[in-house]
């Protein structure tokens, strides 16, 4: 151990859904830093570990790819890092090639590929279980020397599944000369080199793993259901469904809970505490400015747990291949439904996994419309109005109308970006050919308890972590300009129609008037630009201070009473297209390299809203909902 005396620098890689994330998360736990890169929106993981020799180890999970001729920023990453090219950062010192034991044709020609590195490699077979129990017959030593590396079997999901591979690394750092690198040899190959690598590849295969008689495996019998052109299409809508769905009925209990917890925090400090600015502050700003987001984070976790679930599963790559045909007719290529359906959580990381698209067209098509998705954050808007204006009871045998009405707001999103895309092809790439959609389709795997749990937990983390800082910030702001001036002696009208908010209100009226909205939803649409959730804390601040103590945890039974279901329908509308979220357009900047894309997806999102909440507004008082 004495003569490592820093951490060996070891980087997982391999080919997409091989189960190397959840071999990163076996091995490293709740320990890992999840961050992105310096210079580029790429999600990066790393964590120090002790293998169990006691030598410490500094582990990266690379982005997936197929080769190192890199043609995506997921792939420009994971090459330039093996090939201690990227700015800043340290080569790796050791190379974990991951590969599913149950599909090795690819992943053998990779590893061929990473040998002209020149770095030493160790072979991990992720999934051994499945391949024996599906009868696959892999003879390891002879694929070890085949290759001439170690190789080892691993089961990521299993305790004690890892054991061999940390044995391996551990033996390979405490090596005669411990990690030497040999000459590197790598250049970008050509398409013949490919073929040629290719058949090599598929020889040691042939050589080294004996597959059963009998090809019918569970994973082709599924898909014969959930692949079926119209039947497919049919579970997935169901799916979509029942999802948002579960956002409403399950997420109650949990979401009351949370609500008294703040409503009785609310009630302790306006007894403790004498009238004042302090008493204000803490109860109109912080309680019922941060509480009236908060209690929507059980919402944000059933959405996420279905994700996450269905893509540990192994569904999301099939519902890529189903959507390919509509999304094909909108102009979107097959592979940017997995960026869409991500930014149903946030648009964020939806933008950020447009990556895997490597044509720069379709790329930047996605981009344009993915904060057209209805992200986590519109939910405590959404529920908001929805609770306040939409009655709670069933219809159609039982299904919640309210969740039906915001099935039907998810279903606008989408149909939004699929109009937008559509104009998009016409006007500017109608003439430029479309690329054919290459996917392929990983087993189906049961979802690890273990894996989900950890990634709901980061969502916590992430939306906490919100809380804490852009919205609480942007509440002590609106706090200040609802109370600030103080009304004069002979003040006949609330305290807060005195304030800098109410004059910032009533200055944007004009230009919103026409659309419905009050000054104070006006005022709550200018902090909701850092984060659109913001929008609703704001309103709770707003109406907490001009309301007092009386309604100060009830904003939804304010807003039924002040507002008319004209103004609700609007604001609902507006929020399907507004670009609400300052973050969103930085990534858009920094995806792009463009400000002129930037500013392009941010005008057409805001024109989009305005007419559309001026026409929902004008139709419901057309059908007498003023």
């Amino acid at each position: 151990m004495s003569d490592v005396a820093l951490p060996a620098r070891i980087a997982l890689v391999g080919n997409p859904n091989c189960g190397k994330t959840a071999l990163f998360n076996a091995l490293t736990g709740s320990r890992q830093k999840v961050a992105n890169y310096p210079g580029v929106t790429v999600e990066r993981k790393e964590a120090a570990a002790v293998t169990p020799a006691g030598l410490r180890v500094q582990l990266l999970d690379l982005p997936g790819t197929y080769s190192l001729r890199a043609r995506s920023l997921d792939e420009e990453i994971t090459r330039d890092i093996v090939l201690g090219r990227f700015a800043g950062e340290e080569a790796p010192q050791l190379l974990v090639c991951v590969a599913d034991a149950t599909n090795l044709r690819l992943a053998l020609r990779f590893v061929l590929e990473l040998k002209r590195v020149g770095r030493p490699i160790i072979l991990a077979l992720n999934m051994f279980d499945i391949a024996r129990h599906r009868g696959l017959d892999i003879d390891l030593a002879r694929l070890a020397g085949e290759l001439g590396i170690p190789v080892v079997p691993s089961i990521a999901v299993r305790r004690g599944g890892t054991s061999d591979l940390l044995a391996r690394i551990d033996a390979a750092i405490t090596a005669q000369g411990g990690l030497p690198a040999s000459a590197n040899i790598w250049h970008e190959p050509s398409a013949a080199e490919l073929r040629e690598t290719q058949r090599t590849a598929d020889r040691i295969l042939a050589a080294t793993v004996r597959a059963p008689h009998t090809a019918d495996t569970l994973t082709r019998r599924i898909d014969r259901v959930v692949l079926h052109p119209v039947g497919g299409l049919v579970i997935l809508l169901t799916l979509l469904f029942l999802m948002f769905q579960a956002v409403f009925t399950w997420a109650q209990v949990p979401m009351d809970l949370i609500k008294s917890g703040f409503d009785g925090l609310g009630g302790f400090i306006n007894s403790a505490l004498p009238v004042g600015w302090v008493r204000s502050f803490l109860a109109d700003g912080v309680i019922a400015g941060v509480g009236s987001v908060i209690v929507f984070l059980p919402q944000i976790l059933i959405l996420f747990l279905f994700i996450l679930i269905l893509e540990d599963f192994g569904y999301m790559a099939r519902a890529a291949f189903l959507m390919d045909r509509i999304m094909g007719g909108a102009g979107l290529h097959g592979r940017a439904f997995i960026p869409l359906l991500s930014s149903f959580a946030c648009a964020i990381p939806g933008i950020m996994a447009t990556r895997v698209i490597d044509n720069r067209r379709d790329r930047l098509a996605t981009i344009l419309v993915a904060p057209l998705m209805t992200c986590s954050a519109r939910i405590p808007v959404y529920t908001l109005i929805i609770s306040a204006f939409v009655p709670n009871r069933g219809v159609w045998g039982g299904f919640s109308l309210q969740g039906l009405v915001m099935f039907g707001l998810y279903a606008a999103g989408i149909a939004a970006a699929l109009g937008v895309s559509w104009l998009l092809r016409q006007l500017l790439w109608r003439r430029e050919p479309t690329h054919p959609f290459m996917l392929e389709l990983p087993d189906y795997k049961r979802p690890v308890a273990r894996n989900v749990a950890l990634g709901l937990w980061q969502r916590v983390k992430m939306f906490l972590h919100r809380a804490g800082t852009t919205i609480f910030m942007m509440m002590v702001a609106i706090w200040f300009l609802c109370s600030v001036p103080q009304p004069p002696a002979d003040a006949t009208q609330p305290a807060i129609e005195y304030s800098l908010a109410a004059k910032i209100g009533h200055a944007m009226e004009p230009v919103l008037r026409p659309v419905g909205f009050n000054w104070q939803i006006d005022v709550a649409l200018v902090p909701g630009m850092a984060a659109r959730e913001v929008a609703v804390a704001s309103l709770g601040t707003v109406y907490a201070v001009e309301d007092g103590d009386e309604h100060r945890d009830q904003l939804g039974h304010i807003l039924s009473t002040q507002w008319t279901l004209a103004t609700a329908l609007s604001l609902l509308a507006w929020y399907v297209f507004a670009p609400q979220c300052a973050s969103t357009l930085g990534v858009v900047k920094r995806e792009t390299n463009s400000w002129g894309w930037m500013l392009f997806l941010f005008g057409y999102m805001l024109a989009l809203a305005y007419g559309a909440a001026f026409a929902t507004y004008h139709l419901a008082l057309w059908f007498g909902a003023g």
